[in-house]
């Protein structure tokens, strides 16, 4: 048995790239990338006939982008990384004004600190 998953359309032997679904009762007809595991009521397709896949009159057909190529970063990722890597060096900065001591003006339970965990003094103490 080969490993490689070969297109289901009669006399096609190239290797299998998309899988399409029908669902019969929204009449759509659904194709996204290979699926892991061969399932009994799906249909592996080539690139050529995955391309080319036209549904019955009436139905619609959902193309499913596949997410393997690298996804390029938006503006709101880059600046959510940007804040969350400032967020990360305000303790370490607190620390070095305070002279090492901790932040000033930390809560008085607050016994230690490391990244983003606090340990906190217990009440009966």
């Amino acid at each position: 048995m080969s490993p490689v998953r070969r297109c289901s359309r009669t006399a096609c032997g190239r290797p299998a790239v998309a899988t399409l679904t029908y669902v019969y009762a929204d009449s759509t007809a659904v194709l996204g990338p290979l699926a892991t595991y061969a399932e009994p009521h799906c249909y592996d397709l080539c690139a050529e006939h995955s391309e080319r896949l036209t549904a019955p009159r009436g139905w619609e057909v959902v193309r499913l982008a596949d997410g393997s190529g690298p996804a390029r970063p938006s503006g709101d990722d880059l600046e959510a990384l940007a804040n969350a890597v400032r967020e990360a060096a305000r303790p370490q900065e607190r620390a070095a004004e305070a002279g090492g001591s901790g932040p000033r003006g930390a809560d008085p339970m607050e016994v230690a600190r490391r990244g983003h965990l606090r340990v906190l003094r217990s009440p009966d103490n």
